[in-house]
């Protein structure tokens, strides 16, 4: 019987089972709300000690496996690019799609800024946010002085970076092996090199593939994990929590319609004239099924069909471009991230600079490189957003417990802004020749 019943929960889809912990956990979070303040039972206590630790079970997960997983992805990314495949059409699109992803990371931050979630709401939240821990953070020296001095910690002692949490070193670190193994395979003719080079390239291909695995299974508990962490912060705070919830959603659904609408219209208008909002009829299909699925791989096909057989793409262009932007543009993310970064730094009273927003910024683009393909990876990427703004670990947890509600959701525009970021990086290096009816 409890097997059976075990082998029904797992055939459930991942988002439903998500969306229902959620309700489930805020209705019972709502329940001992008022169970505290009307009947004053001890609730608060009940969920301290004996909920949250299954919350916290799914956060350390989590924290367990995103430093290998950005780590060893964005080595095999960088050493498996064939930028060389297509010359200078290859080094266009990488430069697009860093560029796509830097201005997502601006829009987010522009938008979390004009939103300004976890301003003024200190009494809402007393119950969740460490005040001693967010005093002594507050009062602590920013981590870095200047533009010169991050620039410096891009290139810290791999070793160095990982003891002093320096994300942001780690990152530029994997992605410079990378690049060393492309360069040595490309360069060497020697059969031992070759051959060496081939079987690392296959290690890393399944060590990347059981990480995924270990991602895949700790998902599965994503549903305990989320019906327990809305239970607390609901049961925490009860109805005020709505405000800044709806708020943080809002600003990153506006923001990802505005970076796919505004910013990628004015590029397509700029620099291929065609009309944005053509080009937008013409990707409908695969934006939709990115929407639905919360995967730019599924919606790779949909994809492909529509840079080749609609826009008029070059097939080799196509081929090699959209599964690449499927691994490592990530705009949606950078849309998304900076809004929790800017609730973080207003719950914690941390100060942000234009050093501190420039940090954001470049560790942000970087590492969402290293999320593509991964499911939750979003998530994990806060931890590398957060630990650079120098949160605690368990300052840290209050910040995910809120993003894990809304993921599921927000995941769906997520992926639909990543997918319509690669169709116009495509379209832009090439497009040119291509003949998009203006009607």
């Amino acid at each position: 019987m409890m097997t059976r019943l075990f082998k029904r929960y797992l055939q459930i889809p991942l988002i439903n089972k998500l969306i229902a912990a959620f309700i489930l956990g805020s209705f019972f979070g709502m329940l001992s709300w008022y169970g505290e303040v009307q009947a004053n039972l001890s609730m608060q206590d009940v969920l301290k000690n004996y909920v949250s630790p299954f919350g916290t079970i799914f956060i350390q997960m989590l924290k367990m496996v995103v430093i290998p997983i950005v780590f060893f992805s964005l080595i095999q990314g960088a050493s498996s690019l064939p930028v060389s495949k297509l010359g200078q059409v290859g080094g266009k699109l990488m430069l697009l799609y860093l560029v796509s992803s830097f201005l997502a990371a601006v829009v987010g931050i522009l938008f979390a800024l004009g939103m300004n979630p976890g301003s003024g709401t200190s009494s809402q939240w007393q119950h969740m946010v460490d005040i001693e821990n967010a005093k002594s953070i507050a009062s602590q020296p920013v981590a870095s002085s200047g533009i010169f001095e991050i620039i410096l910690n891009m290139f810290e002692n791999p070793f160095s970076a990982l003891s002093n949490s320096n994300f942001l070193g780690l990152i530029v670190f994997a992605i410079m092996v990378g690049l060393g193994f492309s360069a040595v395979k490309a360069e060497s003719n020697r059969k031992e090199v070759q051959d060496g080079l081939n079987s690392l390239f296959n290690a890393l291909e399944v060590v990347n593939a059981a990480l995924y695995k270990m991602v895949t299974w700790i998902m599965e508990y994503a549903p305990v994990g989320v019906l327990a962490l809305t239970m607390v912060n609901f049961g925490l705070c009860g109805p005020a929590i709505v405000g800044p919830y709806l708020k943080v959603v809002s600003g990153i659904i506006f923001g990802i319609f505005f970076m796919i609408f505004a910013v990628y219209g004015l590029l397509i208008k700029v620099f291929t004239k065609t009309s944005p909002m053509v080009f937008f009829k013409h990707i409908k299909e695969p934006m939709l099924t990115a929407f639905v699925t919360r995967s730019s791989a599924a919606a790779l096909p949909i994809s492909m069909d529509a840079a080749v057989n609609k826009l008029g793409i070059d097939e080799e262009v196509a081929s090699f471009a959209l599964p690449m932007g499927a691994t490592i543009n990530m705009d949606g993310v950078c849309v998304h991230l900076p809004m929790f970064a800017i609730l973080a730094a207003n719950l914690f009273q941390i100060p942000l600079g234009p050093s501190e927003l420039f940090v954001l910024v470049i560790s942000t683009v970087l590492a969402a490189i290293g999320t593509g393909g991964v499911p939750g990876g979003s998530l994990m990427l806060l931890f590398i957003v957060l630990g650079g703004l120098g949160l605690s670990d368990q300052n840290t947890a209050v910040v995910i417990s809120l993003a894990l509600g809304v993921n599921p959701i927000l995941d769906m525009f997520e992926t639909m802004n990543n997918v319509a970021g690669d169709l116009m990086c495509t379209y832009l290096v090439g497009g040119k020749n291509s003949k998009v009816e203006q009607s």
